[in-house]
């Protein structure tokens, strides 16, 4: 009988420490199960040139979201990107979304800079008003072979 529950007893702790990893996994791994605590907007770019899923959306340098997924919209060839926005967070439908570089040679994000308007995006709606990542190489090249 004493063999039965030393047995048992440890099963139950392997199993408590399987949830504890389990949950751990899903925190750290900032995975989503079930919906989450965000809506999705969406907005169309000219170029992303070095903006990665999972960077960040920021308002007056406060995280707000994350990037979901980056495709290409094969009607305008344009940049398609998902953003995940906190619930809470209300975005204007004049908003605009800039991608931003974080110092001189950081990683980029997606800023939102607030517009003046009432009426506020809902989920799954589309930002209007965007602003692509400035090509430093572009720059230099026509500023080296005067284009400018």
């Amino acid at each position: 009988m004493k063999k039965y529950s030393m047995e048992t007893t440890v099963g139950i702790f392997v199993f408590i420490g399987l949830l504890c990893v389990g949950y751990l996994t899903v925190k750290l791994g900032k995975m989503e199960l079930i919906g989450g605590d965000n809506y999705t907007l969406y907005a169309r770019f000219d170029s992303v040139s070095g903006l990665r899923p999972d960077s960040s959306v920021e308002i007056a340098g406060v995280e707000i979201g994350r990037i979901g997924k980056i495709s290409l919209d094969s009607e305008r060839y344009m940049a398609l990107v998902m953003l995940k926005i906190r619930k809470g967070i209300q975005i204007t439908d004049d908003a605009i979304a800039s991608v931003k570089t974080s110092g001189m040679i950081g990683d980029k994000f997606i800023k939102i800079t607030p517009g003046g308007s009432d009426s506020i995006l809902e989920p799954g709606g589309t930002i209007v008003e965007t602003e692509s990542a400035v090509d430093l190489e572009e720059l230099i090249s026509e500023y080296i072979f005067g284009g400018m």
